[in-house]
């Protein structure tokens, strides 16, 4: 049996509509004023679309308060200065010790943009969704603000290719990185592989050298590797020191620093993260709210 235009026309409306009613809704268009920071969530465990969560109270410490990085936050707050205001600006990449403050320089740099009253976003992406940066770049590429992309424990082990997709976004592809974002990420690994990696293609390949290039090519994405190195005493001491000021936690300076340095040895390191800890333990015993 043949069907005749008439009556053709309602049945393909018909599917149509049916296919709309079960195909997803379109995404939302992103609201860029409804916050400073955000976090990037991809369209992957069971999600339909990308999204970006306004982030309305964000977790950082007051760049005062970051002690014995002095040399290391002036660079980062100047060049994060000239982004905000329009100017050339470097990707940067801190890397170093674990607990060192990496993360909280970020965030207290942003934050020091907005005191300034600069309009600059932050944009947190975790590891796991660096391949959907380019969805993300499309985003943010016409919007009318400046922002942070922001990976915080950025590495990839062996056989992980996500790294590629990292290097064509910082400065690679014919379309180049927007000029309206910059990207900053916090490793352990001075060169976001691990050593075993590197090793093991240069043994494999047919040009060892080429080979070995071609990974730390990624860290050479970054105009800027700030390096934060294990701290001394005197530097872990004074970072004690200062929190507690901050707070207003009473204490005799001589125990304060003989339980700062005791709880340093149960911990066996000496770091930003370790005297946070410490005088979050002493506010808890003292009765004091520390929260800002």
């Amino acid at each position: 049996m043949s069907l005749s235009e008439p009556t053709l026309a309602p049945l393909l409306s018909r599917i149509a509509e049916a296919l709309e009613r079960i195909a997803p809704p379109p995404p939302p268009a992103p609201d860029f004023s409804a916050a400073d920071a955000f976090l990037w969530h991809s369209a992957r465990d069971g999600r339909q679309h990308a999204l970006l969560q306004p982030v309305r109270r964000v977790n950082r410490v007051p760049l005062a308060l970051l002690k014995g990085i002095d040399h290391v936050r002036d660079i980062l707050v100047d060049n994060t200065r000239r982004f905000a205001r329009g100017l050339p600006a470097n990707n940067v990449l801190l890397w170093g010790a674990r607990g060192m403050g990496k993360s909280s320089l970020v965030k207290a740099a942003h934050a020091a943009m907005l005191e300034e009253g600069q309009a600059l976003k932050l944009i947190e992406i975790h590891r796991e969704d660096i391949e959907s940066l380019p969805a993300l770049m499309n985003l943010i590429r016409p919007a009318p603000f400046r922002f942070i992309l922001f990976c915080d424990d950025l590495s990839f082990d062996a056989g992980e290719n996500a790294y590629k997709s990292l290097k064509a976004v910082l400065d690679g592809g014919i379309e180049g990185r927007p000029a309206n974002v910059v990207f900053y990420a916090t490793s352990n690994r001075r060169h976001l592989l691990p050593r075993d990696m590197m090793e093991n293609e240069k043994s494999t390949a047919i040009n060892p050298h080429e080979a070995v290039e071609e990974k730390v090519s990624l860290s050479d994405r970054f105009g800027l590797w700030l390096g934060l190195h294990k701290c001394s005493q005197d530097e872990y001491l004074a970072m004690v020191e200062g929190y507690a000021a901050h707070f207003g936690l009473d204490m005799p300076p001589d125990r304060l620093r003989h339980e700062a340095l005791e709880w340093a040895t149960t911990r066996g390191a000496r770091a930003g993260r370790v005297a946070w800890q410490f005088v979050q333990d002493l506010a808890g015993r003292l009765g004091r709210n520390i929260e800002e």
